[in-house]
């Protein structure tokens, strides 16, 4: 079968990496793709927002799957737009893809439902929203209700902290229109969690659990960022965890969307925070996560085409998950000066060390190729991910590989999964 993939991360990367591996795939186009998957499928110059030429170019072509990976096209609706030209496609349709498009609608959800998490309330103008702040507790955390690349949270110590945080949002609009609403919510301490999960709108199966890094420095100091490193699966993750999560978050979640008449199919993300009262949800994302999908996919050995399929089918009852006993952990190499300025277009060199290793995997995040070479392209450029054993020995693969790349700029944290050492 012939099968389009939407975006041009890491994450894409990896969903590519793994289609790859199916023997049903006898042709992978991704649109518009990087220099990395550009080696196993063909690249196609069409921007994920423009749904007219990705389904038209999905009818010419004959695709007969689709999987819109990236945040911004599934909450506009190109899950939509392929369905209403006959076209067989993996992921939630808008009106359930608003599960990550608004925080303020899926803490709305969790509420009304009884799934855990945080305390909260909603603002739509800044006046109201520093009223509430003289009498909060802190520390606190704000969030742009919108999409914001992972970077809409900031976690406040203080108060004149919070004020400036509100006016970073909502009135200096640093994330656009997705700070036109806030949410303030109550500050949880314990250990995170990132599980992503299949759903065809009824049954949901939970994959393995990772940890991801947000924050640009070591020691989790400095910005938010898209995602600096993570590891698979976590140490803190426990079955008993599970069962109880399963039992009040991932189901009811499910079932709330579809008692709101918004069916969720596709790849529910939960950010977890396992706290001292027990699991609460973080955040949810509508897809897979970046960098989670590149630790999680690499471990997973059913064929992922059966997986997504039975998805769109509503038969994901009929699948048993099945995920390797190994560990994986992956390191991003970012451009210095990343997630605000940093310079772009340096040769990377290296890349060929990655070839026919089976526990390595370079995935490219930001690159491009220029003059038949590969060069740096964004803020997050490669993410390094090695497996192992055991976490610690993936750790230490993963590490000693950043060293087989280099490019000026080259930056990366030298802490990713340290918390292994705590478990």
């Amino acid at each position: 079968m012939k099968v389009l993939v939407v975006g041009s991360g890491g994450r894409e990367h990896a969903i590519v990496n793994s289609m790859a591996r199916s023997s049903r795939v006898s042709k992978i186009y991704c649109a518009p793709g990087n220099a990395g998957i550009s080696e196993l499928a063909e690249c196609v110059d069409i921007g994920v927002m423009d749904f007219d030429a990705l389904t038209d170019f999905a009818l010419d072509k004959s695709i007969d799957l689709t999987v819109v990976a990236p945040d911004d096209p599934l909450v506009a609706g190109a899950v939509d737009a392929f369905e209403e030209k006959g076209l067989r496609v993996f992921g939630p349709r808008a009106n359930a893809a608003i599960l990550e498009g608004s925080k303020a609608f899926s803490k709305d959800l969790m509420k009304k439902y009884n799934i855990p998490t945080a305390a909260y309330e909603n603002f739509d103008n800044a006046d109201d929203a520093l009223k509430y702040l003289e009498t909060a507790r802190l520390p606190i955390v704000l969030k742009a209700d919108g999409l914001a690349l992972g970077k809409g949270v900031l976690i406040c110590n203080t108060l004149d902290e919070a004020r400036a945080g509100v006016k970073t949002i909502m009135l200096d609009k640093q994330f656009g229109n997705a700070g036109n609403r806030l949410v303030i919510e109550e500050f949880m301490t314990g250990r995170e969690v990132s599980v992503l999960s299949f759903v065809d709108g009824k049954t949901i199966k939970p994959m393995t659990s990772a940890q991801d890094h947000k924050r640009a420095l070591d020691g989790d100091k400095g910005l938010n960022t898209g995602g600096m490193g993570t590891f698979s699966p976590s140490p803190f993750y426990t079955k008993e965890i599970d069962e109880y999560c399963m039992k009040n978050i991932y189901q009811p979640t499910v079932d709330a969307m579809a008692a709101e008449g918004r069916e969720f199919k596709g790849i529910i993300f939960f950010g977890l925070m396992l706290t001292e009262d027990g699991p609460k949800v973080l955040e949810y994302n509508a897809r897979f996560g970046d960098p989670e999908a590149q630790v999680v996919l690499v471990r997973m050995n059913n064929d992922i085409i059966d997986v997504m399929e039975a998805c769109i089918d509503g038969k994901l009852e009929d699948v048993e998950l099945d995920f390797e006993s190994n560990a994986a952990v992956c390191v991003v190499l970012a451009s210095e000066g990343y997630p605000l300025k940093y310079d772009k277009g340096f040769e990377i060199k290296g890349l060929e060390n990655f070839r026919d290793k089976d526990s390595y995997f370079c995935f490219h995040a930001g690159t491009k190729l220029k003059d038949g070479k590969v060069v740096t392209n964004g803020g997050r450029v490669l993410g390094i991910t090695a497996t192992g054993s055991d976490l610690k020995e993936a750790r230490r693969n993963a590490y000693e590989a950043t060293k087989w790349i280099d490019f000026e700029n080259k930056y990366c944290r030298s802490d990713i999964g340290k918390a292994i050492d705590e478990a």
